[in-house]
């Protein structure tokens, strides 16, 4: 590291670390002068066993986050990072204090070195600070850095010890279980806030919209309970659809050749729902030119007829020859089209092919009219488009989709605006 960097990044840990343990303890202290905090504790967290030994990888926490600032490269990478774990520390701490928990976990007597661990950390720590885990949220966004400057068997060693960290915040007894999904699911967010970098701008009419399904599964669950609690899969699903909105990455949506990730499968099942909910009486799919048809994201039955599918979804988990994620209502890049303008044209030996989005109304339409334009179809995009319609009178293709595929086109002919 620069000479220059090494100071910069003494500088940021001379302010967070300060800041760190004040903020943290002014939000034991406000929990502890209250009259009664809450404890939230599931039957079960009563056989998580206590492990002393695990206060090791717990303490290591306070470490690998100061070390976390000397292995940056950049003076943006720093930034970055220190700003998460600022960020982090200020959402934690407001949560804290709104919503004080206490930990209920009587810890057995313990001596040697890790009695002195423990010692210490009864020194200034008190049984609140609960929901969400700091800890799990720092693993989170420490790790983002770690794995970033390890590799092989280090990064392998790296990733369980900071499961190891995590996890030991329940066997220390210091919290319970919902403490650690809520961490993990503030770190996540955090780093979506503070993206690396953006795939396209934000929209920010559907990031707080996502953000608002989640703020009420959330709610709902905290207050509901029991059952209740499975509401916080549909809140942490709609959270990554917000940061997908946010950043403008398709890769928040978890979506895998495999299939969808499960901590997002109540946001695909809606966004399945849908599709067939605004898609019911009509055609499937139209036939646009050289056996390539555009429409919706098919079922089984719709895949009759059809030997090859190109997808463009990037909620919904379909079977298919090629996907390029493109995010619903969002202008996809030139390279996302270039992409699907290669599916299409590689896939001409498996006709029938179907270009599909959920709806077949918007992703597929700009698609499947740079494909037009690149296979000779249409002289330009204003045809192009006039075709897809023809074709699937039922598409939308807004100004801003016009425009993007206005700009591919110019970039394909070597005249970028």
């Amino acid at each position: 590291m620069k000479r220059r960097l090494w100071i910069r990044a003494l500088l940021w840990l001379v302010f967070l670390g300060p800041f760190f343990f004040l903020t943290y303890t002014f939000a034991n202290s406000s929990a502890s002068q209250r009259a009664h905090v809450p404890v939230l504790m599931f039957l079960w967290e009563r056989h998580i066993p206590f492990l002393a030994w695990t206060i090791l990888p717990y303490w290591s926490s306070d470490l690998l986050y100061a070390l976390s600032l000397a292995i940056c490269r950049t003076r943006d990478e720093l930034d970055l990072h220190a700003k998460r774990l600022l960020a982090i520390q200020v959402f934690s701490v407001a949560c804290f204090l709104a919503f004080p928990l206490r930990c209920s976990f009587d810890r057995p007597a313990v001596s040697g070195w890790t009695g002195d661990l423990f010692g210490a950390l009864r020194s200034f720590d008190q049984p609140f600070n609960q929901a969400p885990s700091l800890h799990a949220s720092l693993a989170v966004i420490l790790w983002t850095r770690y794995r970033r400057h390890t590799g092989g068997a280090a990064r392998s060693v790296m990733a369980a010890w900071f499961v190891l960290m995590t996890v030991s915040t329940l066997t220390t007894h210091q919290h319970h279980f919902i403490d650690l999904p809520t961490g993990l699911w503030a770190g996540m967010l955090v780093i979506a806030a503070l993206p690396e970098q953006r795939v396209a701008r934000p929209h920010i009419r559907l990031t707080l919209l996502y953000l608002a399904g989640t703020t009420a599964c959330t709610a709902a669950a905290f207050a509901l309970r029991g059952f209740g609690w499975l509401l916080l899969w549909p809140g942490f699903s709609l959270s990554m659809v917000a940061a997908a909105y946010w950043t403008g990455d398709p890769g928040w949506l978890a979506k895998r050749k495999s299939g969808t990730a499960f901590w997002m499968l109540p946001y695909a099942f809606a966004a399945w729902i849908n599709s067939r909910l605004w898609t019911r009486g009509e055609v499937a799919r139209n036939h646009l030119a050289d056996e390539v048809w555009i429409g919706r994201a098919p079922s089984c039955r719709d895949r009759e007829g059809t030997n090859s599918v190109v997808d463009l979804t990037a909620e919904l988990w379909l079977r298919s020859d090629a996907n390029i994620p493109m995010l619903d209502l969002i202008p996809p890049s030139g390279e996302q089209l270039d992409a699907a303008v290669r599916a299409i044209t590689k896939l001409a030996g498996q006709r029938p092919t179907l270009v599909c989005c959920a709806l077949g109304y918007s992703r597929s339409a700009v698609t499947s009219a740079a494909w037009l334009i690149d296979a000779g179809h249409a002289e330009n995009a204003e045809d192009a488009l006039a075709q897809v319609s023809r074709a699937r009178p039922q598409v939308v293709v807004g100004l801003k989709l016009k425009q993007c595929l206005q700009q591919w086109v110019d970039r394909r002919n070597g005249n970028p605006r």
